[in-house]
């Protein structure tokens, strides 16, 4: 592994961690050190692949589950299978091991996305496994994890809908690397690494449009990296459909208000709504709408940007 913060980290599947030097670091020594974590930050910042990345590092096994309301403890520790119960009574063979208990017994890392959307009794679950590396199932006995069993969460900020502040008992347990945004050049490598992009000058518009989306005034929330790199996605398909240049300007606009629109929020106090938003955000990185004298051959004239008819580009 690189010592530089910005290197590219591989991992499986082809993807990578980029401009994440600092953070691996962390995490590896806070994981070797017996430490359960929490990483937080905002979506689209890396931090299940962060995880994923060491876990595979470290050639361990790495179970994961999904932060919701109906995460109940049974889910994650495991219950008697209620046919053989009927056979056989409550024997510790026929129970059925959670994702929790097969993290435990394999010394593995034990992974809760969105930690703050987790009911607080399963939390209150976790409190003696953190702390104390076991947990007493009832009629099945004490559990004790293996050694380099950790539990890592991930947490986004708090203002996000369905979220609730964890207490100060998890986080008396855990150490906590906050993971903000990547570097403009590190979210121009990821959409050109994510999606077929039509030039480097377009990936660093694109980028520049998603950054600015974060500090708009009419926003709440902006987009992350995956905002671009679905905008890229979208604009290959479009342009290809259209019959167009790579870099045709409606096509983006029309790719920018699908990939973007539902994934920044508007301010209640706004009048505006989140097109209108997104289409300020395009013209800011991409220019105006072409005039007519450009002669673009992506536009007949009509709204949304439309391919021209078979015989040609229409008349001005």
């Amino acid at each position: 592994m690189s010592d530089s913060p910005a290197a590219a980290v591989p991992v499986g599947g082809g993807e990578g961690v980029v401009d994440r030097g600092l953070e691996t670091e962390l995490l590896e020594a806070a994981l070797a050190s017996g430490a359960n974590v929490v990483l937080e930050g905002p979506p689209g910042t890396g931090k299940s692949t962060l995880l994923r990345e060491v876990a595979q590092h470290r050639s361990t096994t790495f179970v994961l589950v999904e932060g919701n309301a109906e995460l109940t403890p049974a889910r994650i520790v495991g219950q008697f299978d209620p046919a053989q119960v009927l056979t056989v009574g409550y024997d510790p063979e026929v129970f059925v091991d959670g994702p929790l208990l097969t993290a435990m017994r394999e010394g593995g890392l034990f992974y809760v996305e969105e930690l703050n959307r987790v009911p607080e009794e399963t939390l209150n679950t976790l409190l003696a496994v953190m702390s104390e590396r076991e947990i007493r199932v009832p009629r099945l006995g004490v559990v004790r994890a293996a050694p380099g069993f950790s539990v890592v969460a991930a947490m986004n900020p708090y203002d996000a809908v369905g979220t609730a502040r964890v207490s100060g008992a998890i986080y008396d347990r855990t150490c906590r690397i906050v993971m903000g945004y990547q570097s403009a050049a590190a979210e121009e490598a990821i959409t050109a690494s994510r999606a077929p992009v039509p030039s480097p000058d377009w990936t660093r518009r694109a980028v520049s449009m998603i950054r600015a989306s974060r500090d708009h005034p009419d926003l709440r929330v902006g987009a992350s990296v995956r905002g671009a790199i679905d905008l890229a996605g979208l604009v290959h398909q479009l342009t290809a459909r259209r019959g167009v240049k790579p870099e045709d300007w409606y096509a983006g606009r029309d790719a920018a208000r699908v990939a973007l629109s539902g994934r920044v929020r508007v301010e209640e106090s706004s009048p505006r709504s989140a097109e209108e938003v997104v289409d300020e955000l395009y013209v800011a990185a991409f220019g105006p709408e072409p005039s007519d004298t450009d002669a673009d051959p992506s536009s007949d004239g009509s709204e949304g940007g439309a391919p021209p008819p078979p015989g040609g580009p229409g008349e001005a």
